[in-house]
């Protein structure tokens, strides 16, 4: 006699290998959704937002073809059933429809069927099938025809009036980087912003807003393209352009603009590994490091800073904190300048 499965709130029920752990560090989910449990919501998925790590992952592997690129990913989702990169471990959100909602779950509170919403929770923990990827957009959007399930525990943001599906799926794809950013920045402080992304971007634009004209803002970007759209906004003091993975070069460039004293606050929103060591050299003796890039190695930046005798903060970036999604479309809503940048660059 079959076991019956008991849904639980975290979705464990839908791990099939291994046993015993939370659908993040499964390797393979059940996306099998001819039965929805009581406490899940059935999505139909229309867009994938992969994160910045993962694609330009999969888009280096496939050499830029957008066709190469599908088959990554439907490889990915056969294998896995959810949408986790193989090699750096992260997944992304998507944006939908809601299809069906559980019986059983707090989320018939706020949610309807055919309600368009965007997930704010990982792909890498989400399960999901498609039925096909029908195109590839360069700022890592996919558009895909499947469907997908939101646990109990899963968190979601409905789709607002006043913006288009396109720019909400870009801004949320982020949306923790701002507030964290804001709850870290102290005025007077010497803030070093890596990367000219778009959580590079926001926390940029949030630490210009906390600190005023007080302290020293300073960005990096490596490529022209982010280093002039870096300059564009205005809210940086100093640019920088260089290689984080060649941490040397930009300390001695952080250097040159801090007259030595270097940063209170380093934080990272490159979209590549081997950054770490860049950002603890970068940083004053006692400072923080904030890590958002999701290929930082956690191994890399412990054994880093103890190998460079650095006594610092390091705060592993997290997604999701209170309140974050309304925070981010607010700041977006607030700065015209910001607001016209995403719908130019990450659209």
């Amino acid at each position: 006699m079959t076991k019956e499965i008991k849904p639980d709130r975290y979705g464990t029920h839908r791990v099939v290998e291994p046993k015993d752990v939370l659908p993040q560090a499964a390797l393979r989910l059940d996306n099998d959704f001819s039965k929805v449990y009581d406490n899940e919501v059935l999505i139909n998925v229309e867009t994938l937002n992969i994160d910045s790590a993962s694609f330009r992952q999969i888009n280096e592997h496939a050499g830029g073809d957008p066709e190469k690129v599908k088959s990554i990913v439907m490889e990915i989702v056969r294998e896995r059933g959810k949408m986790q990169n193989p090699v750096t471990g992260s997944g992304g959100m998507l944006f939908g429809t809601v299809e069906k909602i559980g019986s059983n779950t707090s989320k018939t509170e706020n949610l309807a069927t055919g309600d368009k919403i965007v997930t704010l929770v990982s792909l890498s923990l989400t399960p999901l099938y498609l039925d096909k990827v029908i195109e590839v957009h360069p700022t890592a959007q996919i558009d895909v025809k499947g469907k997908a399930i939101l646990f109990e525990s899963g968190v979601c943001a409905k789709l607002p009036g006043d913006m288009s599906t396109r720019l909400v799926v870009s801004v949320l794809d982020v949306a923790g980087a701002a507030p964290q950013t804001a709850r870290l920045v102290k005025p007077d402080q010497y803030v070093l912003v890596m990367g000219g992304g778009k959580s590079g971007i926001l926390s940029l634009c949030v630490a210009r807003k906390v600190m005023k004209k007080s302290g020293k803002l300073i960005a990096l970007g490596r490529s022209d393209e982010s280093v002039e759209r870096l300059r564009e906004t205005g809210w940086a003091d100093e640019v920088i352009q260089g290689d984080a993975t060649s941490p040397l070069e930009v300390l001695k460039a952080l250097s040159g603009v801090t007259n030595t004293r270097m940063a209170d606050l380093v934080i990272n929103c490159l979209n590549g590994p081997k950054t770490e060591m860049c950002s603890i050299l970068c940083v004053r003796d006692g400072g923080t490091v904030y890590f958002f890039n999701m290929a930082t190695s956690f191994t890399a930046a412990t054994l880093g800073a103890e190998g460079v005798g650095m006594d610092i903060n390091m705060i592993m970036g997290n997604g999701y904190c209170h309140d974050h999604a309304n925070y981010t479309l607010n700041l977006i809503r607030e700065n015209a300048q910001l607001r016209r940048i995403f719908e130019r660059d990450f659209i």
